[in-house]
């Protein structure tokens, strides 16, 4: 096995903070399998990629021989996590997370071993607490530290309303630490709160408390925003190799690099070698080609993400187009419509303003045509093909 020092530095690595800085080596140097765990609450169970950071975290804590607790949240999923929210979220129903939570597990079953994760739900013990139990789980923390909190002290000046049984939420998070004994919590920089009431509970709880370790929310493909369903910049760990593959060559170079440090199961070494060949002559895209194989591979398999790549190679390097192109039709404004309107129209872009962006980086084509006016009008009675980028088609009419 490595030496501590290794171990450190590998699972540091991405992560954006440890508390205390140096706890971790503490605990490594107890000589026993630490108790990890990561909490999930079963709102939204179709991951992305973004999500996937912080299971990364925890199959390098496996693979290093410590037990990785996958606590989902159907306690918590039942009041609802505030987290960096401005409004009080709706409870989910006991059916809604039954659903989702076995769906979770599925999922998280392609970067875990499933022989090694310890599948847990915080309802085995907040089930059975009682009214008093509560109350007394209350009393170990005072309204004024909630009120530390961001979201919390925000919604709170602006005279928004918060719940009551939000201020639960951290407690019982915090409390699944105390339940599960943990000594090492991972969570997104979000839970970072959550996570301290978790240590401050184990020691009123007379446990040697845990260490926090935060992960980063990773950006999306924009490189800007972080990675979300309802920005549209994401990458579904259930899509098709294709698509997954031509989202990862759709980021841009230093974005590349963002991802082989949090998501690259490749050594930092390794990641490290890659850079300097590329600062060195390299083309980026031959990396970029290594980092989409290596991740379709992670959620399909080797022979996917090799064809996924021939299928890349054939459609964009070599001027192809895709075999199915959705059929669009669109009406135009008085026998003609710019093209930044086309392109909204028919959902290629999500504004005007990004299809003038996307037309200065020389990123419209039409019919394999590359679009440099801006101000371009296109004639009602017209068929063509219009590409955004290296992904989006559509074959659109305008009346």
């Amino acid at each position: 096995m490595s030496s501590i020092k290794e171990q450190i530095a590998e699972l540091k690595r991405g992560t954006d903070e440890v508390l205390p800085e140096d706890g971790l080596e503490a605990k490594l140097k107890l000589g026993r399998p630490l108790v990890v765990k990561a909490g999930f609450d079963p709102t939204a169970p179709d991951l992305h990629i973004g999500h996937t950071v912080l299971i990364n975290k925890m199959r390098q804590f496996q693979q290093l021989g410590h037990e990785v607790v996958f606590l989902i949240g159907d306690f918590t999923g039942m009041i609802g996590d505030p987290s960096g929210k401005n409004t009080t979220r709706p409870a989910l129903s006991p059916d809604d997370v039954k659903a989702n939570a076995e769906t979770y597990e599925e999922q998280v079953f392609r970067i875990l071993d499933p022989g090694k994760t310890r599948i847990e739900f915080n309802s085995r013990w907040m089930g059975d607490m009682d009214a008093a139990g509560l109350i007394r789980l209350a009393a170990r923390h005072t309204v004024a530290r909630m009120l530390e909190r961001d979201d919390f002290s925000r919604r709170y000046r602006n005279g928004q309303s918060i719940s009551i049984h939000e201020f639960l939420y951290p407690l019982v998070q915090g409390y699944d630490s105390v339940a599960l004994e943990a000594d090492v919590e991972l969570g997104g920089t979000d839970q970072k709160f959550n996570l301290l009431v978790g240590r401050q509970l184990q020691q009123d709880y007379g446990q040697d408390p845990q260490i926090v370790m935060t992960t980063p929310l990773l950006e999306g493909l924009d490189g800007v925003q972080k990675m979300s369903k309802s920005l549209d910049n994401y990458i579904g760990i259930t899509e098709s190799p294709t698509e997954m593959f031509g989202k990862i060559m759709s980021i841009s170079d230093d974005l590349m690099w963002r991802y082989f440090e949090v998501l690259s199961f490749r050594s930092l070494e390794d990641i490290e070698a890659l850079k300097a060949a590329v600062a060195g002559g390299k083309n980026p895209r031959d990396a970029k080609f290594e980092l989409g194989m290596e991740i379709v591979a992670r959620f399909h398999d080797d022979a996917a993400a090799e064809g996924a790549r021939q299928e890349f190679i054939a459609r964009f390097q070599k001027g192809a187009m895709p075999d199915e192109i959705p059929e669009k039709a669109l009406d135009s404004r008085d026998g003609k419509l710019g093209i930044a309107h086309l392109l909204k129209g028919v959902d290629l872009v999500s504004s005007t303003s990004e299809a003038f962006r996307m037309i200065k980086q020389g990123a419209v084509k039409i019919d394999g045509e590359r679009v440099e006016d801006r101000s371009l009008e296109i004639e009602a009675g017209s068929t063509h093909v219009y590409q955004v980028g290296k992904r989006r088609f559509a074959r659109v009419t305008l009346a």
